[in-house]
C-alpha cells in the first residue's frame, strides 16, 4: 500500500472509536477484533480475546479464519473472507489490508485507509523472531494502536534460545524425571516445539490431547513440529527424561500423576515475576513470551513513526508517559473485552 498523508482537518476518533462491543469503524461499518458477535468483524488474529464466534461476516488471514473453525463450531455458517499479507479489500469507504504481527500463526496488523489517513491497529505483536510465523512489520501511518501487555520498564524478557537452555539442562540433569511445561494452547506450544528443535533435541515430544488439534493445524500449515504424539497413545511408556506439553493448568491436574517425579515449569512472559510463578507451581519458570517486552514496545513506536498513539490492553499509562515523553500524542483506548491470556 502507498504511504499516504493525513488530512488536517480528519479527526481519527471521528471514524474509529471504541464502543461496548470494541473498536468500531464508521465509515467501513465493522468492527476490529470485536468482544461480541456484529455483523461484521475484522480479526486481527486467532486467541480467544481477540476471535469470538458467531459475527455474520468475518474478514481475516487464511490461517487465522482456520484457526477459527478448528475452535468454533458454529464457523461454517459465517460469511468469511480471507485476506493474505500485503493484499487489501474495500469495505464501505476504507480500504483494509494486513501487514503481519508477530504474534502466532497468522497474527496481522489491520491497516486502515480512509481520507487520506492511515491507521495500524496492531493487535497483539512480538519483535524477536518466531519459527511459526512471519516476523512484525513495521507500517508507517497517522494513528498506531499497540497492545500494552508488558509495557512497564521492568519487563526485559530474556533470549528464547537461553531459556530453552535452562529446560534442556534441567533434562539432562533429572534424566529419571518428566519435563512437564506448560503452554498456552495456541502459538506458544507450537513455537516451544519448534525452538527445541532448533535447540537439537529430536526426541519425541509428547502432548495433552488438548493441545493435538492445533498442533496438526500448524502442521496443514507448514509448521514442521518433528516426533509429536499424544501422551494417550503411550504404551508402556514411564515418561522419564520425557517433555510433556500440557496447558498451564493441567500441571497441577489429576491428569500429571502418571509422570514419574514431574518438574513443572511454565513457559510465559508473566515468569519474570517470582509471586506469578509461585502461583502457577512453576518450578522451573521459563520466560518465553509472545508479546512485546518494554524495549521492543517502544522500539516500534519510533519504528512506526505516527504522530499519534493509542494504547490498549495492558499498562496503558506508563507506555502513554512515555510515548508522550518523545513527543508523540499518546492516550489510553481502555477497550473492553480484552483478558488476559498465558503471555
Amino acid at each position: 500500500m502507498a504511504i499516504t498523508t493525513a488530512t488536517e482537518t480528519l479527526n481519527p476518533r471521528t471514524w474509529l472509536y471504541p464502543t461496548p462491543r470494541g473498536l468500531y469503524c464508521e465509515p467501513g461499518d465493522f468492527y476490529i477484533d470485536p468482544a461480541f458477535a456484529v455483523p461484521r468483524a475484522v480479526i486481527t488474529h486467532g486467541h480467544g480475546d481477540h476471535a469470538r464466534p458467531g459475527h455474520r461476516k468475518a474478514l481475516a488471514t487464511p490461517e487465522t479464519l482456520a484457526i477459527m473453525r478448528t475452535r468454533f463450531q458454529d464457523m461454517p455458517d459465517t460469511e468469511q473472507q480471507a485476506l493474505r499479507y500485503g493484499e487489501s479489500v474495500r469495505i464501505g469507504e476504507v480500504e483494509v489490508g494486513f501487514a503481519p504481527a508477530g504474534h502466532i500463526l497468522g497474527s496481522a496488523q489491520a491497516v486502515l485507509a480512509y481520507r487520506g489517513q492511515r491507521i495500524v491497529v496492531s493487535g497483539d505483536y512480538k519483535r524477536r523472531p518466531d519459527p511459526t510465523c512471519p516476523p512484525f512489520e513495521p507500517v508507517p501511518c497517522d494513528v498506531f494502536i499497540t497492545e500494552a501487555t508488558f509495557a512497564l520498564p521492568v519487563f526485559h524478557h530474556p533470549s528464547d534460545t537461553g531459556e530453552i537452555g535452562k529446560l534442556l539442562r534441567s533434562v539432562a540433569t533429572f534424566p529419571e524425571r518428566t519435563h512437564l511445561v506448560g503452554v498456552y494452547a495456541l502459538g506458544k506450544c507450537q513455537r516451544v516445539i519448534r525452538l527445541l528443535r532448533e535447540a537439537g533435541y529430536d526426541k519425541r515430544i509428547w502432548l495433552h490431547g488438548g493441545l493435538m488439534s492445533l498442533c496438526r493445524l500448524y502442521q496443514e500449515h507448514g509448521v514442521d513440529l518433528g516426533d509429536v504424539a499424544p501422551v494417550s497413545e503411550a504404551i508402556l511408556e514411564t515418561f522419564k527424561g520425557a517433555i510433556v506439553l500440557c496447558p498451564p493448568s493441567a500441571i497441577a491436574d489429576r491428569w500429571s500423576r502418571r509422570f514419574a517425579e514431574p518438574i513443572a515449569a511454565v513457559c510465559s512472559g508473566w515468569m519474570n515475576v517470582r509471586a506469578r510463578a509461585r502461583q502457577r507451581g512453576a518450578e522451573l519458570p521459563l520466560v518465553i513470551s509472545d508479546h512485546a517486552d518494554w524495549p521492543e514496545l517502544t522500539q516500534t513506536l519510533k519504528d512506526v513513526g505516527a504522530p499519534r498513539v493509542w494504547v490498549t490492553h495492558g499498562r496503558e499509562e506508563a507506555l502513554v508517559h512515555y510515548a508522550r515523553g518523545i513527543g508523540i500524542d499518546a492516550e489510553a483506548l481502555h477497550l473492553a473485552g480484552r483478558e488476559e491470556e498465558d503471555s
